[in-house]
């Protein structure tokens, strides 16, 4: 990002002894690569600031707020829906923890989705856009937009219905259809 007051931090370079104060307030390039990959159709007032401070003896907690405020299609009409974002972001950096690229291919979540690998840098811009990831709303809705359900089906073929999938549907209609109480 090319604002002046991000950067990676060292964690060599990092106070023990106090908080380590960060903002990140992207530029438009930065806006605008961040909008395409997430997605967006629009992405604006972007911020996100905190601090990176001790925990424990070797580990280090981020903490912040972002803020942005987001235009996404609506999942119904595709009219632009714009939220405003605010959320608290914590992240706990441990040591001992492996990194994506080494975890076994399946395996539990973990329940603490805090907890990230400890490397030799801290990136609070990478926490900053996948927090902004995560707090998307997953299905924006224009303003008095409900779904409705949708029947498609060929001419001359009778459409399926969400009943006609279920997989006890057929038998409760064979078992009333034969009038049996067993």
């Amino acid at each position: 990002m090319s604002d002046p007051q991000h950067r990676t931090y060292r964690v060599s370079e990092l106070s023990t002894a106090r908080p380590t104060a960060f903002e990140l307030r992207p530029g438009p390039a930065e806006l605008e690569a961040l909008k395409l990959d997430l997605g967006l159709d629009g992405l604006r007032k972007l911020s996100f600031a905190g601090e990176i401070a001790p925990e424990g003896a070797r580990g280090w907690r981020l903490t912040g707020r972002l803020g942005a405020t987001v235009v996404q299609p609506c999942v119904v009409t595709l009219a632009p829906v714009t939220t405003r974002i605010e959320e608290d972001v914590e992240r706990h950096f441990v040591p001992g923890v492996p990194a994506l690229d080494e975890l076994p291919e399946e395996m539990e979540m973990p329940e603490d989705d805090t907890v990230e690998p400890l490397g030799d840098r801290i990136d609070p811009a990478a926490v900053m856009a996948e927090a902004l990831s995560l707090a998307l709303p997953p299905y924006p809705r224009a303003e008095g937009v409900e779904a409705t359900a949708q029947v498609f089906s060929g001419p001359g073929v009778a459409p399926m219905t969400d009943d006609d999938v279920k997989p006890f549907a057929g038998l409760k209609a064979l078992k009333d259809k034969l009038g049996g109480d067993d």
